[in-house]
């Protein structure tokens, strides 16, 4: 369910029910001259809304504005908007400390921005785990008080931790294209991979009569994409979605 439509009633069965809780996660960043600058949320809103249609979530309202950087192109007509990570960390962890709030303990940010390197991290993905980390540590410390790990009712803490049973899993942070899919599916810029996820997703923000238009290398492919080919790589996305977006 959409958040900013659910009634009081819903979301109380939501938390009561430990229903996963998505942040669509991105950037509006210039993706070649075929292609719309909001691509890198788009393919996230669109893969969340179909694992929606199998099972009970909650899709909270896209961030957009997270750090899209100049490393493609300048502003300047591209339509790329920064925001860097000092900035969008202080926001992250009010988000996520306001949804601790309200009952939710099941919240994951997915995104698909410059996650190549998502084990390392880059500046988007980097504010938002190092704010739900905050803002779990600031949630437990007004609820239960400071010394609230090392009390006894936290002596079970390493045994519940080994069967997954984490209170830092309240929030996460996910890559829209996991580890698992590199080989499997081209990972690209505005290239022919993102090319057809849009093409699968969202055909409107492509307009394959701007091919000729790109100048940059990373889009000398997006001419090869196509929504077969999208397709397949929706497919593996979701099934990365399916099963990290549980109960």
């Amino acid at each position: 369910m959409r958040y900013e439509l659910m009634l009081p009633h819903q979301i109380g069965k939501a938390i009561e029910e430990n229903w996963p809780v998505v942040l669509p996660l991105g950037v509006l960043e210039y993706h070649g001259e075929h292609m719309a600058v909001g691509m890198d949320t788009l393919a996230v809103i669109k893969t969340v809304e179909l694992v929606e249609k199998e099972r009970d979530l909650v899709i909270l309202p896209p961030f957009y504005y997270g750090a899209a950087s100049y490393a493609v192109a300048a502003p300047e007509g591209s339509g790329s908007v920064q925001v860097g990570g000092p900035v969008l960390s202080p926001f992250a962890e009010e988000l996520f400390y306001g949804l601790l709030r309200i009952g939710f303990r099941n919240i994951h940010a997915v995104i698909h921005h410059q996650t190549e390197n998502f084990a390392a991290g880059m500046p988007t993905d980097l504010a938002f785990k190092s704010a739900g980390r905050q803002a779990i540590f600031r949630f437990l410390e007004k609820e239960r008080g400071e010394g609230w790990w090392g009390s006894n009712t936290m002596a079970d803490y390493y045994a519940g931790h080994a069967q997954g049973e984490n209170v830092f899993n309240w929030v996460q942070v996910h890559p829209l294209m996991p580890a698992t899919m590199n080989g499997k599916y081209p990972f690209d810029h505005a290239g022919i991979g993102e090319t057809s996820l849009m093409l699968a997703l969202c055909p409107e923000a492509v307009d394959e009569k701007r091919f000729a238009d790109n100048t940059g290398w990373y889009t000398k492919s997006a001419a090869d994409a196509s929504p077969g080919l999208g397709k397949i790589g929706v497919a593996m996305i979701l099934d990365h979605l399916r099963a990290i977006l549980v109960r």
